[in-house]
């Protein structure tokens, strides 16, 4: 079954390695003299395997250290400084990193003065969760966990949080190498989650007390919503195809029956060869989805059309290495974390960076 919203993706007659399944465009790297060109500075360096990064609203970030873990606060300007606290302790007391796992998605539930309600993802002991505490200033206050149970693997953790337009928090997790959990729709994993701030399944779900919100996912880390309320996430493929959806609720997008196309599934509306992306973060803006590729060690733009979407090209094609996560900034530029400090990677001087990105 094709969704509506797919069927408008344009089709690309001629990839640089073959042809990519019927109906769905495959990027091409797009040099910036054929397409969108970008100007590239640093906003910060140094950072030890940054993961995730939300934007508070007095405009300085808040970005997860996967490996210490810790959070960390960067300014517009680049000044940092390290957040302490009850939950600081917290997270010392309780991340247990390894492989894939550790201090991973973080997002901003909400604001009370100078007081945020932020959420983050974290690897425990003995599962993956979702934990809540607040943060003032460069202080974070005590955490507690609001959902428990998500399966962990040194593979295929997932580990993205975002807030929708609808004011709930959407949780990523992977099939943490259990592909036949993405088909269970009672189970946690392999899916997109949709939570209230206290953990229960939002209102509107699917199955009325259920917190699933899609199914059928292999190790979706990019989240994000366009203007016109279509919800994109991005999503790591096996060794054929990585995706980029359009998320549909109660969609099921087909792993592990299907990798790309498949018939009786929502299918992608553009899909990758997993040697030209792995794409981890994605950021929506009002004219593009951005999704940051870590073995593919570029950033992959993808037009947005009234229908569906435009041919992808490539922006930062090798010049960074791998890209961990982007999103939108206050001041209409893009952050992108890099991430070649994570093991995988091939580290340069002053790595791990944030990268200031302003596309024309």
């Amino acid at each position: 079954m094709r969704s509506g919203l797919a069927a408008g993706a344009v089709v690309l007659a001629v990839v640089l390695a073959g042809c990519s399944p019927a109906g769905t465009p495959q990027a091409t790297p797009t040099s910036s003299s054929a397409g969108q060109s970008a100007a590239v500075s640093d906003v910060v360096d140094g950072l030890d395997v940054p993961w995730g990064l939300a934007f508070l609203p007095d405009g300085d970030a808040v970005v997860t250290l996967r490996d210490d873990p810790a959070l960390v606060l960067v300014g517009p300007d680049g000044s940092t400084s390290d957040v302490t606290g009850p939950g600081a302790d917290d997270l010392l007391d309780v991340v247990v990193p390894g492989g894939e796992g550790g201090l991973l998605g973080v997002a901003v539930l909400g604001a009370e003065g100078s007081t945020v309600d932020l959420a983050l993802y974290a690897t425990a002991a003995d599962d993956n969760r979702v934990l809540r505490g607040t943060l003032d200033g460069s202080v974070l206050g005590e955490l507690r966990p609001v959902l428990t149970g998500i399966a962990k693997a040194g593979n295929h953790n997932g580990g993205r949080l975002a807030v929708g337009p609808d004011g709930y928090l959407y949780v990523a997790t992977g099939d943490a190498g259990d592909p036949s959990s993405a088909q269970d729709p009672d189970g946690l994993n392999g899916k997109i989650l949709r939570i209230t701030a206290e953990g229960d399944p939002a209102p509107g779900n699917p199955d009325e007390g259920s917190p699933v919100w899609s199914l059928g996912h292999r190790n979706v880390q990019g989240l994000g919503w366009a203007p016109d309320g279509r919800m994109f996430a991005s999503e790591f493929g096996q060794s054929t195809w990585d995706e980029l959806n359009v998320i549909e609720p109660g969609g099921n997008y087909g792993w592990p029956e299907v990798e790309g196309m498949g018939d009786g599934f929502v299918e992608p509306v553009a899909v990758w060869a997993t040697t030209d992306a792995s794409p981890s973060g994605l950021a929506v803006t009002d004219d593009a989805v951005y999704l940051a590729g870590l073995r593919g060690e570029r950033l992959w733009r993808v037009p947005l059309t009234e229908d569906g979407v435009g041919t992808p090209e490539a922006l930062l094609d090798g010049e960074h290495g791998r890209l961990r996560a982007v999103e939108p900034a206050p001041d209409g530029s893009l952050w992108v974390v890099t991430g070649n400090t994570d093991g995988r990677g091939a580290v340069r001087p002053g790595d791990d960076r944030i990268l200031r990105l302003v596309v024309d």
